[in-house]
């Protein structure tokens, strides 16, 4: 168990949370919630021993290992994929290392024999002699084919080496492991075996960030909220947490109600009735009734969704795109073959696959980013599109402000609209002065909705637009794509939010396509669990 007594962490005149005090117990799997900003990771940071807090103490039981994942990717340098891994066991890694030292010697004396005895030992008890299995099993399940387990971290794009270092700290095996957004550049598929893992083989005390609403809500058997500058503690998973939140606002809100209607009755009593002396002493006593009244205080919470609504200036035609034969290859890689399908207005269409089977490139050939190898597209009568890029700042960058960006993308609007809608997608007034540059991803991702809002296009094409996003904000960005009366198609790695929005779901393999007409959870149904196999990416 880790007890946190009395914590308050500070930022200069910023009070993220205070007097915090929390007893996280073995076994349970917390989910960590709250406004960007609130402080979720800096909390992490302080339960990992990285950073300390403002006031009181964090206890750790003696010997208990606190396991984090880290983001020191480039700190591997050459080494193989395998043993970044086997790394997360440093006793483990140490022991195989020295024990390689010597054998590697050519003459080796009595105490070096003694001394490999010794490592054997250590190795035993590390269960050296299954962690190479476990190790590829972790990288398998999180999308890293056996092929590369021998290859240099180098090799792998940076989403890649991000699962390498989840693996390390999964590897670990710690009585504590501290994780903050690990679903982060894993695909639909990487995520389920990774909830899967956590929820069946992880023994120890758990606690994560996650923005995944069915991540949270499928793993989590405890939330911690960090709302009001203070962190509440509850049991069960998102949805139970958000029910029991909502209840307690709603009692309290009651609460206030009827309290302010009793004081504004006995006001009205004093107000008519004290300057009459017959009934001034019962008005004097309502006076004092109202002062001992107390209203429950109702706090504003820091979390906040925007206000979304897309809409199209006109309709499309009946047919928007057709595709046929669309092939494309990156060197010797082929990540698309022989592609061919069509989409019909108001479809909400899905994209999904594993990670670098050619959704984004898709995406980009239909908008005319990139060139097909062969094959062809035609899109339909009044088609206008409106494009969310998944690498956002590509798009936004420089030093411009937020205010001059927006006014610049969707010349033709009036400065007052650029403003409603940078509202709309939580931009304050003193926001909409801030550079380009030093936007973090929610903010450029927010912005880049703001310029779709604007453009009304009659299809929405979308590359993971919920990255970076939290799950107000998800929740909002879904209700308003699934209003929306145009075509969408997107990409997302997000179930919930797939769940929520499409009624057609494409999967890509390395075979061709899958096509589904109908929700994901009836493609679900249709294909059975197997779309997490190894057959399934493989398109068998």
């Amino acid at each position: 168990m880790i007890s946190l007594q009395n914590i308050s962490l500070h930022y200069g005149a910023k009070h993220l949370f205070d007097d915090v005090s929390i007893n996280l117990k073995s076994k349970n799997r917390y989910g960590l919630v709250g406004a960007n900003g609130a402080g979720k990771s800096t909390l992490l940071r302080v339960l990992s021993g990285e950073e300390l807090p403002t006031n009181g103490e964090i206890n750790v039981p003696r010997g208990h290992r606190i396991g984090w994942m880290r983001q020191d990717q480039f700190r591997y340098g050459e080494a193989r994929i395998l043993d970044v891994v086997l790394m997360g066991k440093k006793k483990l890694w140490e022991a195989l290392q020295e024990k390689d030292e010597i054998l590697a010697k050519s003459d080796i004396s009595e105490k070096e024999c003694y001394r490999l005895g010794e490592l054997e030992e250590a190795i035993a008890e590390n269960d050296g002699y299954t962690a190479e299995v476990l190790a590829q099993t972790l990288l398998t399940g999180l999308g890293i084919e056996e092929a590369y387990h021998t290859k240099p971290l180098s090799t792998l794009s940076g989403g890649y080496k991000l699962r390498v270092l989840l693996a390390q700290a999964l590897f670990e095996e710690p009585d504590v492991l501290l994780l903050d957004e690990p679903t982060n550049h894993l695909d639909i598929m990487s995520i389920s075996w990774l909830e899967e893992y956590l929820r069946n083989d992880f023994k120890g005390l758990l606690l994560f960030i996650s923005h995944d609403y069915d991540f949270l809500n499928n793993l989590a058997t405890h939330m911690l909220d960090i709302d009001y500058g203070e962190i509440q503690h509850y049991v069960g998973n998102y949805d139970k947490f958000q029910k029991q939140k909502d209840q307690v606002l709603e009692q309290k809100t009651k609460e206030r109600t009827s309290a302010e209607r009793e004081i504004a009755q006995k006001q009205r009593y004093v107000d008519r009735f004290k300057a009459t002396s017959s009934k001034a002493r019962q008005a004097m006593s309502r006076e004092k009734m109202i002062e001992r009244i107390e209203l429950p205080e109702i706090k504003v919470s820091s979390r906040q969704a925007p206000a979304l609504r897309f809409t199209q200036k006109r309709p499309s035609g009946k047919k928007v795109i057709g595709v046929k034969g669309i092939s494309k290859s990156f060197g010797p890689k082929k990540v698309l073959h022989d592609f061919s399908f069509s989409v019909q207005r108001g479809e909400k269409v899905a994209l999904i696959g594993h990670n670098g089977i050619g959704k984004s490139t898709l995406l980009k050939i239909l908008l005319g980013k990139i060139s097909a190898d062969e094959g062809s597209f035609e899109w339909g009568h009044e088609v206008s599109t409106s494009y969310f890029s998944q690498d956002l700042h590509e798009v936004i960058h420089g030093n411009d402000t937020v205010l001059d960006w927006l006014a610049s993308a969707v010349s033709g609007e009036s400065m007052p609209q650029v403003r409603k809608t940078l509202g709309q997608v939580l931009f304050s007034k003193e926001n909409m002065e801030k550079r380009l540059n030093v936007l973090s991803g929610g903010e450029a991702c927010r912005l880049m909705l703001g310029q779709i809002l604007l453009e009304k296009a009659n299809v929405l094409v979308l590359d993971e637009p919920t990255n970076h996003l939290d799950l107000e904000s998800r929740e909002a960005l879904a209700d308003a794509l699934k209003a929306y009366p145009g075509t969408l198609i997107f990409v997302s790695h997000d179930r919930h939010f797939v769940s929520k929005i499409a009624t057609r779901i494409i999967a890509l393999t390395e075979k061709g396509l899958k096509d589904y007409h109908g929700t994901y959870q009836e493609y679900l149904a249709h294909i059975g669990e197997d779309y997490l196999c190894s057959q399934w990416l493989k398109g068998k």
